[in-house]
């Protein structure tokens, strides 16, 4: 099971302030308006003094916060498919050196915004105003190129009323606080007030030069991704004249943070017919997700009743709104009104795997723990390592009793997949359960390390060192991950973390 790819992120924070301060003193381009020239605009040498690493330990900071406060969906369908679409625009950005994560934060408001490093978030009502596929991959292409152009560092030096050193100490202030301690949003809050400057783009607004920027470079991505190059234009003149009704006012926050300048969408169309229209039909996860979103964000049994007026119109419920209306019914724990419905999707359509996880999803919340193991065993043989349906059955397996199982199905997925924070924290319960112990420490430490969090992983490899009965394997394989920890941690974390493991045996 791979454990975080890169501990370079974690270089030491204490030398952060002093190596940004020097950077940005040297020195600011202002470079000439992004909308009036062709290439990309990677900002000047003095942004170059803020390295990726920095970004991306800044960026794991915020969202490990967002995740502890609950606002991150952490559910298997809607990852899968939301880093799917991501995947596809990020591998066609033609700027390799980020570390894309993209991911649903629960909110109805209207909203995508980008973090330091590669981290996207998109809002669940954001996904629900798409009227097609095309639209959303626009939205997240336009903030994957704001990401690619390093356009919150550059806004950050501009937009600075102290001065570059003070933005540079409000910009380290930013990356100690992501690091420190468990990502306490608290510590991060105090660490961004102190400095008296802006976080993230929610608040803070880019440039008009930012803005067609990365339209000029999200267009082009998304329309080498396959999708229709027109979709982000039609998004934002969407938003600017009409938006999704009836919650036009939750549309409010995104023409902030987007401003659709009068001749925004008008260049954004020029530029979409000079590449030429692509035909890219939505596909049925995209459809599937926007109504399990609908059922999962927010209150299920408003979500059950709008698929209850929908049905009485007479027209019938397509199966991307019968599945919504099963996973409301899921949701409000009623899932044996679901498992007919779910039964007869899955019958008439054998290459959906969202059905099996749904029914599987159904049988484990009404208490059929055998006939959750048997569909969801059958949609593993037909979609093997399949994401969703792995996590599905190692659940009901967990449930079932049998942990080793579990930890077999998840490991041989994790080794191939990179797993979520919360898919690492799931794979350490099974092998706690299992009896495997060792295992469990290491998938905490990968857990932890997911997190930002340097001294709860120190902690967790200390504590499988301590187990009698390591192989010799296992033995190098937790020191080698250990000296790799502790190499990154800040000197100050260095000495201390060895006398510090309290709390790291309970937590699997």
């Amino acid at each position: 099971m791979p454990v975080l790819k890169s501990l370079s992120a974690f270089a030491a924070a204490a030398a952060v302030s002093a190596s940004v301060s020097v950077g940005w003193a040297a020195g600011v381009g202002t470079g000439s308006s992004a909308a009036d020239q062709d290439l990309p605009d990677l900002g000047s040498p003095a942004t170059a003094a803020v390295s990726l690493d920095d970004e991306y330990r800044a960026g794991l900071g915020w969202f490990s916060s967002m995740r502890q406060t609950g606002q991150v969906l952490e559910d298997p369908e809607v990852e899968d498919y939301i880093q799917e679409i991501g995947h596809s625009l990020s591998s066609h950005a033609e700027e390799g050196q980020h570390r894309f994560y993209y991911f649903v934060v629960k909110d109805p408001v209207v909203n995508a915004f980008a973090m330091p490093g590669g981290f996207v978030a998109i809002d669940s009502g954001l996904i629900l105003a798409t009227r097609n596929e095309n639209e959303l991959a626009g939205v997240m292409a336009h903030e994957t190129a704001h990401v690619t152009q390093r356009h919150l560092v550059r806004q950050l030096i501009e937009q600075s009323h102290a001065g570059l050193i003070s933005t540079a100490a409000m910009l380290a202030a930013i990356l100690l606080g992501a690091t420190a301690g468990r990502g306490d949003p608290g510590a991060m809050e105090g660490a961004i007030l102190a400095t008296q400057s802006a976080a993230i783009q929610h608040q803070i607004n880019y440039t008009r030069a930012s803005e067609f920027e990365a339209d000029r470079i999200g267009i082009g991505t998304m329309a080498s991704a396959g999708y229709d190059p027109l979709g982000m234009a039609s998004f934002f003149d969407y938003m600017s004249h009409s938006g999704p009704e009836p919650t036009r006012i939750n549309a409010i926050q995104f023409l902030i943070d987007h401003p659709i300048f009068s001749d925004r969408v008008a260049e954004a169309h020029n530029r979409a017919e000079q590449i030429g229209r692509i035909r890219h039909s939505d596909s049925l996860g995209y459809k599937l997700m926007r109504e399990r979103l609908r059922s999962l964000v927010g209150n299920p049994q408003i979500a059950r009743e709008y698929y209850a007026n929908l049905a009485k119109n007479g027209a019938g419920l397509s199966i991307e709104e019968r599945y919504g209306k099963d996973v409301a019914d899921i949701n409000m724990r009623n899932a044996a009104a679901a498992i007919p419905d779910l039964q007869a999707l899955v019958r008439d359509n054998s290459k959906v795997t969202q059905f099996y996880g749904a029914l599987g999803q159904a049988y484990l919340a009404n208490g059929q723990l055998k006939e959750s193991q048997a569909v969801l065993d059958q949609a593993l043989n037909l979609f093997p390592r399949n994401v969703p349906v792995t996590i599905r059955l190692g659940e009901t397996l967990m449930h079932a009793g049998n942990n080793k199982r579990a930890q077999l199905i998840l490991d041989d997925l994790f080794n191939v997949v990179e797993p979520t924070p919360d898919q690492a924290r799931l794979i350490a319960k099974a092998a706690n359960a299992a009896g495997n112990i060792a295992d469990a420490y290491y998938y905490m430490a990968d857990f932890y390390l997911m997190s930002g969090d340097l001294k709860m992983a120190s902690n967790q490899l200390q504590l499988g060192l301590q187990l009698q009965g390591l192989n010799p394997i296992q033995r190098a394989r937790f020191s080698a991950l250990l000296e790799e920890v502790r190499a990154a941690m800040p000197k100050d974390r260095k000495n201390t973390v060895a006398d510090d493991n309290g709390g790291g045996s309970g937590r699997h």
